[in-house]
């Protein structure tokens, strides 16, 4: 039986868009980041999967998310069967469906993810390694029923509390955390209102926090400095790592850190002083 993502991913991770350099990734390894989370919607081939496992020992990976307006299930399940074979028990299958301000193919997104989520598991990926891009609650009981889990992406605290209430006990709870390691904070939220303009004007991150409570006056021109705080960590090492914590206080099984850095090693640099607060 193949292992359950739970047991794969540990408590803390890294979600990096793109494909890090496998120099990278093997020194998150070393640090004991345990998983490193490939965004941006990767290819459903898997091959940059494939390239950082074959460059590094114990790490776990996982795609958050395989688009699945962009990618054929059966070409996904195939990719998996192949990188399971060749690094059994170090991949986590994360797939979603985006936004529809970023494909014209975006129609009934939940039977859409429903069907292709069957496919995933009649074609033999294992519902216990496959974990799905869910912020409302309809898709987050949908991950709970058919899936190992969800790994949800620019959500507070908050959500990650609400989300457990839907979930239950037992599927893994894995999110996002952007993060700037800065004492100054003006500089830290100017850093995050940068990043995040774009995506508070997608609908489907908009709602989700509406339904948090957040009013359009937080959601526009950048972002209020309470929701900047709310969605990115800021300040040392060790405030950043106290809000991760505080997404296992709420419920969550692992946190993925998305450090809003420049380049790799800079965030080499604020790595190794996040994995020292974090005790790894």
């Amino acid at each position: 039986m193949a292992a359950a993502a739970r047991d794969l991913v540990g408590r803390f991770g890294v979600w990096y868009r793109g494909t890090p350099p496998p120099e990278l990734a093997q020194a998150l390894e070393r640090l004991g980041l345990g998983t490193l989370w490939l965004g941006g919607s990767p290819a459903g081939d898997l091959r940059a999967v494939e390239e950082l496992l074959g460059a590094t020992t114990s790490l776990t990976l996982a795609t958050g998310i395989v688009n699945i307006w962009s990618a054929d299930p059966h070409d996904v399940a195939r990719a998996f069967a192949r990188v399971e074979a060749a690094h059994p028990g170090r991949f986590v299958l994360g797939v979603g469906v985006g936004h529809p301000e970023a494909t014209a193919a975006y129609r009934s997104p939940y039977g859409s993810l429903s069907a292709f989520v069957e496919t995933l598991l009649a074609d033999g990926v294992p519902a216990g390694r496959l974990v799905l891009a869910a912020l409302g609650p309809r898709v987050l009981r949908l991950a709970a029923e058919r899936t190992a889990g969800v790994h949800p992406y620019l959500v507070p605290v908050e959500h990650t509390r609400q989300a457990r209430e839907i979930l239950g006990a037992g599927p893994l709870l894995a999110p996002e955390q952007k993060a700037v390691v800065d004492l100054d904070a003006a500089r830290a939220r100017a850093r995050g209102r940068d990043f995040l303009g774009h995506y508070l004007g997608l609908s489907n991150y908009r709602n989700n926090l509406k339904r948090l409570g957040w009013t359009d006056a937080d959601l526009d021109d950048g972002g209020s400095d309470a929701l900047i705080d709310a969605l990115v960590a800021h300040g040392s090492a060790g405030d950043v790592a106290a809000r991760l914590r505080a997404h296992l206080d709420a419920g969550a099984d692992h946190v993925a850190v998305h450090l809003l850095a420049g380049k790799d090693e800079d965030r080499l640099e604020t790595f190794t002083e996040l994995a020292r607060a974090l005790g790894r």
